[in-house]
């Protein structure tokens, strides 16, 4: 299959065999063997009944023309010719950002009079792995609970109204299991595996976190891949329940992301992230995403490359790895010839630019190549590189890529590798740049992206993910501490954890603080969306390790919620 109205990673996954696809990362991610089933993220306009009527699929509506449809494969090529289908995305795998500071970000200042600001009135959605609805710090002081509403995607049963997976717990649900004791899990068997969603949540929305009057909405992810790990479909149908419980409460929300992944152009043009634009648009809300872990992890490069010059990338694969992608993203103006070497020298090349799968072999291991189009949402071209094993592992060592300029107009060019969380294992570029290593929806436009800081040693965080986006917007927009931050873990007990996971419920509930003090005090009825964006960037504290802002490291500075009040 080779349509310009499908995604490349679509296209390439249509044209590979079931096999392929399941030695791969993400093909595969999105596709059900058991029922042949696969669940996409569509754009459109119009009616789409008619599908769910000839080809039996169900369709998820959200909002402002988006949708999730589970169809079989065979239909796809069909689904296609629908007018009423602008773009068709194939979902990806989201991981989670892992890796005194009330003071640090100025919040303590701002509880105490003349503010005394506590997030009362506010709801704050963590969409996540789960949590532990039964620690401390979710509960009110005669025991009952602080959260509105879980949505576990994980377990079938009883969906809320117009989604089709998970099972919905209400407030007096949460309230009848804690009466439960021991057995609570009998009436609400919801639970946080990971701790991840537990720790997010007690940062922004605990009892002891910055905005611990907030009612909490939550929204455990489903996690049905081969690594565990949740898809952007189920991350967008999150995102619009939240949305629409919000507007049905008729409240102000923040809602924290603190997860991404690499795949995409970086420069917000994924329908993720432009739906994400288009949500922070609806009734009063701020979304809060972390700028993402791989700021020294090694999986980016980027370069000018000049008329008439080649460029040569060395990609180091380590032992035992037993999947791989490559994508390189550039200018369509510019035309660019790729070669391609593994560790024991064999050479495929020149690719030129077909479209369609192109398939070479490589030793013990297979790659699938595919030139893209530009698509109506994204003028750039994407190159996409595919590793497959003949038996278990990719032949380790060094490959290299080789760049062959032929017509260069920026010569500007990118490349991504999965995000470290995606693969455990340590295959990196050896010469890399930090730079453009924000993870993906952290680069949607009007989200708040944020980056960690060492709040103890007023240090960067290395690992931090670092701007600017493909289109050189300012990104992270602002800057939270990420590094050994003590929050509620599963069990009712406190662990330390570290990742710009960690930054971004900081900026989530002082999002939540400012929009108290605005809509709920009666300060300013429109403080919300980017409102709240731009008083946190005036407020924001500039680190001496760092003379130029905004930069590409903590963007406009450190969090201080005081100074960001008028």
């Amino acid at each position: 299959m080779n349509s310009q109205k499908v995604d490349n990673q679509l296209n390439l996954a249509l044209d590979s065999t079931v096999q392929e696809r399941e030695k791969t990362i993400d093909l595969n991610v999105g596709f059900d063997e058991a029922s042949g089933l696969w669940e996409l993220i569509l754009k459109y306009s119009g009616d789409l009944s008619i599908l769910e009527e000839t080809y039996l699929a169900s369709v998820t509506y959200l909002l402002n023309g988006y949708a999730i449809i589970r169809i079989q494969e065979e239909y796809i090529d069909e689904l296609v010719q629908y007018p009423q289908i602008e773009f068709i995305e194939k979902p990806r795998g989201i991981y989670w950002g892992q890796g005194q500071e009330l003071v640090d970000t100025c919040i303590y200042q701002v509880k105490r009079p003349p503010y005394t600001l506590t997030g009362k009135g506010i709801l704050i959605a963590v969409i996540d792995s789960g949590i532990d609805y039964a620690h401390p710090e979710f509960l009110n002081p005669e025991g009952t609970t602080r959260i509105e509403v879980i949505w576990d995607q994980t377990i079938e049963g009883n969906p809320p109204v117009g989604y089709q997976r998970g099972t919905l717990y209400t407030k007096e649900q949460i309230d009848e299991a804690l009466q439960q004791g021991n057995d609570r899990l009998s009436v609400v068997p919801s639970v946080d595996l990971s701790g991840h969603g537990t720790h997010v949540a007690g940062i922004c929305a605990g009892n002891s976190g910055v905005a611990p009057e907030s009612q909490i909405v939550i929204v455990k992810l489903g996690t049905p891949s081969k690594r565990s790990f949740p898809r952007t479909t189920e991350l967008m149908e999150a995102v619009n329940f939240v949305t629409q419980f919000a507007l049905e409460r008729r409240m102000p929300i923040a809602i924290n992301l603190s997860f991404g992944n690499n795949y995409g152009g970086h420069d917000g043009s994924s329908l993720l992230e432009t739906y994400l634009n288009d949500i922070a648009s609806i009734g009063r809300m701020v979304i809060s995403c972390g700028s993402g872990n791989e700021g020294s992890t090694g999986r980016h490069y980027g370069g000018q490359l000049l008329e008439g010059e080649n460029a040569t990338i060395q990609l180091s694969i380590s032992e035992y790895e037993s999947s791989m992608n490559l994508q390189i993203w550039k200018s369509y103006a510019d035309q660019f010839r790729v070669y391609v070497s593994s560790p024991s020298n064999v050479r495929v090349g020149p690719i030129n630019q077909v479209l369609g799968t192109q398939r070479f072999r490589l030793g013990t291991t297979n790659l699938l190549l595919y030139f893209g189009e530009p698509a109506p949402y994204n003028r750039d071209q994407e190159i996409y590189i595919e590793w497959i094993p003949e038996g278990d592992y990719i032949d380790e060592g060094i490959w290299t890529i080789e760049l062959e300029a032929e017509r260069i107009v920026t010569g500007q060019y990118d490349m991504w590798l999965p995000v470290a969380e995606a693969t455990g294992t340590r295959s990196r570029f050896l010469f890399t740049n930090e730079e453009r290593t924000l993870t993906i929806p952290s680069t949607a436009e009007k989200v708040i992206t944020v980056g960690a800081y060492n709040s103890e040693l007023d240090a960067l965080a290395p690992f931090s993910g670092r701007g600017y986006t493909r289109r050189n917007q300012i990104k992270p927009d602002i800057s939270a501490p990420g590094v050994n931050i003590l929050s509620a873990s599963p069990g009712g007990g406190y662990s330390v954890r570290s990742g710009t996971s960690m930054a971004t419920p900081f900026v989530t509930g002082a999002s939540a603080l400012l929009m108290e003090y605005g809509i709920i005090n009666g300060n300013d009825p429109y403080l919300y969306g980017e409102k709240v964006k731009a008083y946190l960037l005036r407020g924001a504290r500039e680190l001496p390790v760092l003379e130029s802002y905004p930069n590409q490291i903590l963007g406009y500075g450190v969090l201080c919620l005081r100074d960001s009040i008028p």
